[in-house]
């Protein structure tokens, strides 16, 4: 059985599994798929359950609701704040204010099927509203037993402290990854200081770091994220060659090395550390997983410590915010169809 950590109260395993690719931003979609994936990882040890109201329209959460309908033993985390049109159309609104976020809440509930959300995110701050108003909010949700815990999502080191001072968070999720290490300069620090767990998404660099290169398909909005266009993702993937060694080294693969990696990061700055790797493939979850027993030596950890400095491009085109659509890509390549 895999390793559990505790976020707050909260104990789940030390991987969890992202949602998102289920519903959208990666390509096609197939529920029975989907679904099959879902039963394997609560089969396999995986407790956490990460979607938001965003992921496909509700589309992820009312997917995440048919699995939980066949039975629980799961914690299930889900976000709120981002505002889109009806068309689908990703805008940058989002929502914090009061009367939205128990709004927010009660739509995730009856999507979800459930009573009380395990664990709560803002998905971003409103600009237009302090964020310890938000949390005020959110905090009662917890008083009326909608929600358990709180978290926040790529937030900075002031709202982080604003909004714990208002009530206890749990988590602070965030991209972090061999490509992605922005976290590490405050955030890690501030999360180590008041007992904040984090939560790593997209640990595999959206698929980049486990080294398989394809053609990408109109679909995916990695055609957006500059790692992957043409020129950046011939350079990247030279920078690879020592997760490859690695791999080589230890009879793993380089999705294993990565998430190895988070995974010891637990140990270098006194956070509790869980990476949500995505997938909708049962292959691809089964190789994950393998991660979470994968032991690497401190020679190995330096090793892999030049890669972020190197990396050639960012994680979002200026024009294109995360989960884009229908704007003119900016990339022409992937990672063979592996999200996280």
């Amino acid at each position: 059985m895999m390793r559990s950590v505790e976020l707050g109260g909260l104990r789940v395993s030390v991987q969890g599994l992202g949602c998102m690719g289920m519903s959208e931003f990666y390509g096609p979609t197939d529920d029975r798929e989907s679904l099959a994936t879902l039963a394997l990882a609560r089969e396999s040890g995986v407790t956490l359950f990460d979607t938001a109201d965003k992921y496909g329209m509700g589309a992820g959460e009312r997917l995440l609701g048919r699995f939980l309908a066949g039975g629980g033993g799961v914690s299930v985390a889900s976000k709120f704040g981002f505002v889109r049109a009806l068309g689908g159309a990703d805008t940058r609104e989002v929502r914090g204010d009061p009367a939205y976020v128990r709004q927010a809440c009660e739509a995730s509930l009856r999507r979800l099927g459930v009573d009380t959300i395990d664990l709560y995110y803002l998905h971003r701050p409103d600009p237009r509203v302090p964020v310890a108003d938000t949390v005020g909010a959110m905090a009662g949700l917890v008083a009326a037993g909608k929600v358990r815990h709180l978290g926040l999502s790529e937030v900075g080191v002031a709202d982080l402290r604003a909004a714990h001072a208002v009530h206890p968070i749990a988590a602070l999720q965030s991209e972090w990854s061999l490509f992605h290490r922005e976290v590490e300069e405050s955030v890690l620090p501030a999360c180590r200081e008041l007992g904040v767990a984090f939560v790593a998404y997209a640990p595999l660099g959206r698929g980049f770091l486990t080294g398989s290169v394809g053609a990408l398909g109109p679909d995916d909005f990695r055609r957006y994220v500059p790692w992957f266009a043409p020129g950046n993702a011939e350079h990247n993937l030279r920078l690879l060659e020592p997760v490859r060694a690695l791999a080589r080294r230890t009879g793993s693969t380089p999705a294993q090395v990565v998430l190895a990696w988070l995974h010891h990061r637990t140990e270098v700055w006194g956070v509790p550390v869980v990476p949500i790797p995505g997938t909708r493939r049962a292959a691809h979850l089964r190789e994950n997983l393998g991660a979470a027993a994968l032991r690497l030596g401190p020679g190995d950890l330096d090793l892999l410590e030049p890669i972020a400095g190197q990396v050639a491009g960012g994680r979002y085109a200026a024009a294109a915010p995360d989960g884009a659509r229908g704007r003119q890509p900016t990339a022409a390549v992937s990672s063979g169809g592996r999200a996280g």
